[in-house]
């Protein structure tokens, strides 16, 4: 089979997708911008660039047969300087445009859960929800619609492409690590005073790799895939944990009403100590308003997807955060 071009390679989803490919045998260039952290010790071509820079598309896609798009800006945090929208806005739009004029034989674009809308939360939600158009809705949701409707308008022009819609990704080979990979160690070290109340739909990120792969054989041109895994509280994810680590979870869950009201200090200490706050208004929305019923059942019968447990998903992440020395120099309390 032919070179692969992987945007977004670097990330927690792209890092796996480039081992999955490579496990396959398959050519892998690599399209980065800074942090390559996932990529280290592998087989893979890498080519500096920016989807924002369409000059630096054209020799990235010289001779490319499959083109895998994840660049992406996730944000709970807003849009200040713009930068979200166009990452995930005109990102995609240069990505098609470049495989339109390179002939590339398949786009595979990953969207997200987040990219439709999510209500009514407690009807099954498929692949013909319509997508998220409320200007009031979070801008990852906005932009990942947006973004996905870029898409589409390539296929119109004859690109053949196939979009898939991860629900929350976890798993392992998280080296930044990602917002949620970061729950799971602040579980272990015990950096939170208290979960809060609601939950996403959890899913492995090697599930998701799977799918996103036979998408590219199996899959039909301009067709949507839903990868979810199971819903599940924050509670229950962070009592899981606690059963793989031995670590006791919080005590109090904190209802999204009162974590509200603390938004604000948190913003401020996250700003004070110049870390991540632990939570945002934009956080909170998506807990709150996380449909419980996702339908990956077209998935299941073109792709073959499936969706392993999610108490596999966090020893097996738990167990790569061990290997890779990230449960290690920090003083962690006692269990009690």
């Amino acid at each position: 089979m032919g070179l692969v071009l992987v945007t977004g390679a670097a990330g927690h989803v792209g890092g796996n997708l480039v081992r999955a490919l490579l496990a396959q045998g398959r050519k892998v260039r690599a399209l980065v911008h800074n942090d390559t952290r996932a990529l280290e010790g592998l087989d893979v071509e890498r080519v500096k660039g920016d989807v924002l820079d369409p000059a630096t598309l054209r020799p990235a896609m010289e001779g490319v047969e499959v083109v895998y798009h994840l660049a992406a800006i996730i944000t709970i945090e807003g849009d200040p300087d713009g930068r979200v929208r166009r990452t995930n806005v005109e990102g995609p739009h240069n990505v098609v445009a470049a495989c339109l004029d390179a002939k590339v034989k398949r786009l595979i674009h990953f969207s997200s859960i987040h990219a439709f809308e999510q209500i009514p939360l407690l009807e099954q939600l498929d692949e013909g929800r319509p997508l998220e158009q409320s200007g009031r809705a979070p801008v990852y949701d906005q932009t990942k619609a947006a973004g996905q409707r870029e898409v589409w308008d390539g296929v119109k022009k004859g690109l053949d492409a196939v979009i898939v819609h991860p629900t929350s990704v976890i798993g392992p080979f998280d080296f930044k690590p990602s917002r949620l990979g970061q729950v799971l160690l602040d579980l272990y070290f015990r950096r939170l005073p208290s979960l809060v109340g609601g939950g996403f739909d959890w899913v492995d990120v090697r599930d998701v790799v799977a799918a996103a792969m036979a998408a590219e054989t199996r899959g039909r041109t301009g067709t949507n895939y839903l990868l979810g895994g199971k819903w599940r509280t924050v509670k229950e994810l962070a009592h899981v944990a606690a059963s793989v680590t031995g670590v006791r979870p919080p005590r109090f869950t904190s209802p999204l009403w009162l974590a509200k009201v603390g938004v604000p200090f948190a913003l401020g200490w996250a700003k004070l100590t110049r870390t991540r706050p632990l939570y945002t208004f934009e956080s909170l929305h998506a807990l709150q308003y996380s449909n419980r019923r996702i339908s990956s059942e077209r998935a299941q019968t073109d792709l073959g997807y499936s969706a392993r447990p999610l108490e596999e998903t966090i020893a097996d992440s738990y167990a790569w955060f061990r290997e890779a020395g990230m449960l290690e120099g920090a003083k962690r309390k006692a269990a009690r």
